[in-house]
């Protein structure tokens, strides 16, 4: 008697258990979708995320640190080759003539990393593109005097130093053409003009291979920095560009270095043969 009803219960737990199975499955198989939304949800909230930091860190995929104090960076991977984008920006002053040029000075025995720009105190300074300001200093009659330090989304960093006033402070961020100083005459310098650097990982390169200040543009849409190059603190202007002018220089002495020629000369810097040329004085040659 007790055979059979074992039978059935082993039957109905048998249904209830492949009951259950299915109803397992069915949850699973409503599950797939929730999860699928769910990583895309995620998905979204890291790309937002990662856009939330790129706008408060420029290039935060390629620096190591963000710091206020600063110019150069202590233990930075420096990659091979990067392309920068240069559209998008704008001239830092609207003056035109270079007082001196990027270099290794041997009188002086150390470089100068940028370009001077005649300036005048009081003179409007602009952001050249679009940024964060990270450093807002003073070094006194030292140094830069009055600078600031600018990382933009393309990957540069841009210093503008001798200041007389720094309109901006520090992690505020900026639109290429914002007005951000006004010119001076602070720091180690004989006169107004506007240092200005661009800057690579704390890298020097050289602003007159990306900026034409004469013609108030940028030399070409995007340039190319290269470890091997980039990295040599001594490196001269690009043969061709500038020339400074030292002691028993003439002309035809600096045309035959540079490969112009005179007449080339004289229309570039508005002058004649007969122009008495300056120690110090700088040459336009291409």
């Amino acid at each position: 008697m007790k055979l059979p009803f074992i039978k059935t219960t082993l039957c109905l737990a048998a249904l209830t258990l492949c009951g259950l199975n299915v109803q397992s499955q069915d949850l699973i198989a409503r599950q797939a979708p929730i999860d699928r939304k769910l990583k895309s949800v995620d998905s979204l909230a890291l790309q937002k995320q990662i856009r939330v930091e790129q706008s408060l860190y420029p290039a935060f995929d390629i620096y190591p640190t963000w710091n206020n104090e600063t110019v150069g960076y202590k233990d930075a991977i420096v990659p091979d080759s990067y392309t920068f984008d240069l559209t998008g920006f704008c001239m830092p002053t609207e003056h035109t003539r270079i007082t001196d040029i990027f270099g290794y000075r041997p009188r002086r025995r150390r470089g100068h990393y940028g370009l001077d720009v005649k300036v005048y105190v009081g003179d409007t300074i602009r952001a050249a593109f679009d940024g964060k300001v990270r450093v807002v200093k003073n070094q006194g009659r030292r140094g830069y005097g009055k600078y600031v330090v600018i990382r933009h989304d393309n990957g540069l960093e841009t210093v503008y130093g001798h200041l007389s006033k720094q309109l901006v402070e520090v992690d505020q961020l900026v639109k290429a053409g914002e007005p951000i100083a006004l010119g001076g005459n602070t720091g180690r310098s004989t006169g107004s003009h506007l240092h200005f650097e661009t800057r690579f990982l704390g890298i020097p390169l050289n602003p007159a291979l990306m900026f034409d200040f004469e013609k108030q543009d940028i030399v070409a849409d995007t340039y190319t920095f290269h470890k091997d190059k980039g990295a040599d603190k001594k490196a001269t202007t690009r043969k061709g560009l500038f020339y400074k002018v030292k002691r028993g220089d003439t002309l035809s002495k600096i045309a035959q270095k540079q490969g112009t020629t005179v007449s080339q000369l004289c229309k570039l810097n508005r002058i004649t043969r007969r122009t008495v040329l300056r120690p110090g004085q700088v040459l336009r040659c291409s």
